[in-house]
């Protein structure tokens, strides 16, 4: 217990070094992290931040889906997230006719709100340390069998504290493994739409303006939580009410000025901050490199597709936007980990490691591991990216991969009949969002990467051989009539077949499917040759970073230092500021709907505007929501806050603790923030909450959402 007691007040003594890093737990908010909060122009005490007993901000803050951020605007359960956050949920209840991803959406009522299936919201009951508890079930664990001890003693754990509650929780760790923190959450499961600008607001920009400043989009949608009578979660009921919040946020629209403070509450979802100068490397060299070519072309080929036809862009929407907006942030961080030699940075600060680990045993052969484990995975790093993102980036690829629970069901003689099932229920789903021509496009080329990209002797055995019968293995010819072969003879499309093979499961049969064929043969390869390799290589990896931190946190006791990000709630703070991101130009910290107008361009597909937009604009027409200053509405600003994917839909707080817009982009040229913070080029992208209102009353009509929420002016 002294030996926790130790480790904690170690990770709580930071220095603070670098202006406005750090992705903080309310939970662990240190004293001089909480008064340089106060210094900037926080107003809150720390129970008003976090506290388990009474109302708090905490309570407000949501993880809404599953990798994005939420908040609690109203006494009715009235949320505030992300466009993109929301998207989805839009496009699901959307149609060809009701199409409110484009035209938008605003409920004039409850009665009006749109069921979103499947979404869900948490919010965060408790957190507890656990990490006596953990290294107690973990003493003498070996490196091999440290993770199924872990999983075992978590589960336990998690058990434990939540039998009969209706609560879950999770354990994660924290600092690499050298502190356990277990989160316990309640699920509402009664999600309604009740608001969305139309796609050209809340989108604007498209690709071309992703990842980068100055920035005129509305990212933001309106949704609200349900309960059941009693409060408690339920799942979709006509009867079931709004949510009474234990807190809710206040919404400013005082506006912001240059240096005003800025927190942001939310769930970053992963950084790797304390990452080597190896996995740098790789990552640089490898992984990004073969990730961003191979989601180049499926973006390529889908937006072809959707560019015809509004029934294929709302059917593609969803899958797109995931895929495009980590494209463009791979190849970012690439450039900007090599254009700032972080590489190198990391190779210094391991030599000062390495030099006081001479002579301590438990750290001494930390890096000299370290080598040995990337130089034995680094030859099949890239074989591995081209598995999940080339050949499983084909959707039906993908979806014939999963039929290998079928194949086994029937060798291995388990539940078949539930496994066809399920797989049937996999294949109504698949058909609704695939579109063949794109999909075709993207098997053919992507088969073709991976024959040309990948070592021969990593490729499938036979596989390759077997496609000479279709032309040149070097000719995309080949490739092209190999797809259209495959989308033409497999089953997964022929109602026929298929209810054939699902009537009299057989095995033979499945894997003579060309589609199955295909997925498995370099599913297997990767499984036999590969998976042993990299679990073995993650294992090793874990462990070492562990030990690596730990002593790092013994050399340098004082040095700047927090968790890395791993989807649990964190705050960061800054200041609303301006930057100057290259000699000669300096950028404001604000933008306006003058700038918005400046970008417009009618019947564009990313920046077009909606009817009645240019008019409103045109004429000033800005209400309760116009700049004082500036005498125009203020549609973004940028603050120095840390923060990471998972934190899109975060509320942007003043120091009063009143909502001043949301968080929903980084710019370009800070794109390395996962591995490393840049003090000086650092912004976070959020959308005013002025423009939000604006959207909702001016643009849309919905008074009913503004008379809801509690305006402070």
């Amino acid at each position: 217990m002294k030996k926790n007691l130790f480790l904690l007040l170690l990770l709580l003594s930071v220095k603070l070094v670098k202006a406005d890093e750090g992705m903080w737990l309310p939970y662990l908010l240190g004293q001089q992290v909480y008064a340089d909060m106060v210094k900037k122009g926080l107003k809150l005490s720390k129970e008003q931040l976090y506290s388990i007993n009474k109302s708090s901000m905490k309570d407000a803050i949501i993880i809404f889906g599953g990798g994005c951020t939420g908040e609690i605007v109203s006494n009715q359960g009235l949320i505030f997230t992300n466009h993109h956050c929301g998207y989805g949920a839009i496009a699901s209840a959307s149609s060809v006719e009701n199409n409110y991803l484009r035209d938008g959406f605003y409920a004039k009522s409850q009665a009006q709100e749109i069921p979103s299936k499947g979404l869900s919201v948490q919010f965060l009951v408790r957190v507890e340390d656990v990490t006596a508890k953990v290294e107690e079930a973990l003493k003498g664990a070996t490196t091999a069998d440290r993770n199924a001890k872990l999983q075992a003693a978590t589960a336990d754990i998690i058990k434990a504290a939540t039998e009969g509650t209706g609560y879950e929780a999770r354990v994660n760790p924290m600092f690499r493994g050298n502190q356990y923190l277990m989160f316990v959450y309640e699920r509402y499961k009664d999600i309604r739409l009740v608001g969305t600008p139309p796609e050209s607001v809340g989108k604007f920009g498209g690709d071309t303006d992703n990842w980068e400043w100055p920035r005129h989009t509305g990212d933001f949608s309106v949704f609200r939580v349900y309960a059941g009578k009693d409060g408690k979660p339920a799942d979709y009921a006509a009867d079931n009410v709004p949510l009474k919040p234990k807190h809710f946020l206040p919404v400013s629209i005082k506006g912001v000025k240059e240096n005003d403070y800025a927190m942001i509450f939310g769930y970053p979802g992963g950084t790797n901050r304390y990452e080597t100068s190896l996995g740098v490397k790789l990552k640089t060299e490898v992984e990004n490199p073969s990730l961003v070519n191979l989601r180049d072309i499926r973006l390529k080929y889908m937006f072809e597709e959707m560019k015809k036809d509004p029934a294929v862009k709302l059917q593609l929407a969803s899958s797109y936007a995931g895929i495009a907006n980590y494209w463009k942030f791979f190849d970012g961080e690439s450039k900007q980990l090599l254009k700032y030699h972080v590489f190198e940075e990391k190779q210094k600060q391991e030599a000062a490691f390495k030099q006081w680990a001479a002579g301590k045993p438990e750290f001494e052969n930390v890096f000299p591991q370290y080598e040995k484990i990337y130089k034995s995975w680094a030859p099949y790093a890239k074989v591995r990216v081209y598995l999940m993102e080339g050949v499983m980036g084909s959707p039906l690829a993908a979806y014939a991969a999963s039929l290998a629970a079928v194949e086994n069901a029937i060798l291995k003689k388990g539940d078949v009949k539930a496994a066809v099932a399920a797989a049937d229920a996999a294949r109504t789903n698949f058909l609704k969002d695939e579109n063949k021509i794109s999909d075709q496009k993207i098997l053919a080329t992507t088969a073709m990467m991976y024959y040309t990209d990948i070592p021969k002797d990593q490729h499938p055995v036979g596989f390759y051989e077997s496609l000479k019968s279709f032309g040149d293995l070097q000719d995309e010819k080949t490739y092209k009539t190999w797809a259209a072969s495959v989308f033409a003879n497999t089953m997964i499309f022929n109602e026929a077949k298929w209810k054939a093979f699902t009537a009299n499961p057989d095995a033979t049969v499945l894997q003579d499917d060309p589609a199955y064929a295909y997925a498995s043969a370099f599913v297997k390869n990767y499984v036999g040759k590969y998976q042993p390799l990299y679990t073995q290589f993650t294992a090793e990896n874990n462990e070492l970073g562990r030990l690596y931190l730990k002593g790092e946190m013994q050399r340098s006791p004082s040095q700047f230092r927090y968790p890395d990000a791993n989807f649990t709630m964190r705050l960061s703070y800054g200041q609303v500021k301006p930057y100057s991101p290259r000699d000669a130009v300096a950028y404001d910290y604000v933008t306006t709907a003058t700038g918005v107008l400046d970008k417009y361009v009618p019947g564009d597909y990313e920046f077009d505007l909606p009817a009645g937009y240019v008019d409103l604009v045109k004429k000033k027409d800005f209400g309760q929501y116009a700049d004082a200053k500036r005498k125009d509405l203020v549609v973004g600003f940028i603050t120095t806050n840390d923060i990471t994917g998972g934190n899109s839909g975060s509320p942007v707080i003043n120091g009063n603790g009143e909502l001043i817009g949301l968080a929903f982009d980084g710019n370009y040229e800070a794109l390395s923030h996962k591995l490393q913070f840049d003090k000086n080029l650092n912004r976070t992208i959020c959308v005013d909450v002025r423009y939000v209102l604006w959207c909702i009353e001016k643009l849309g009509g919905a008074r009913n959402i503004i008379n809801e929420l509690k305006i402070v002016k």
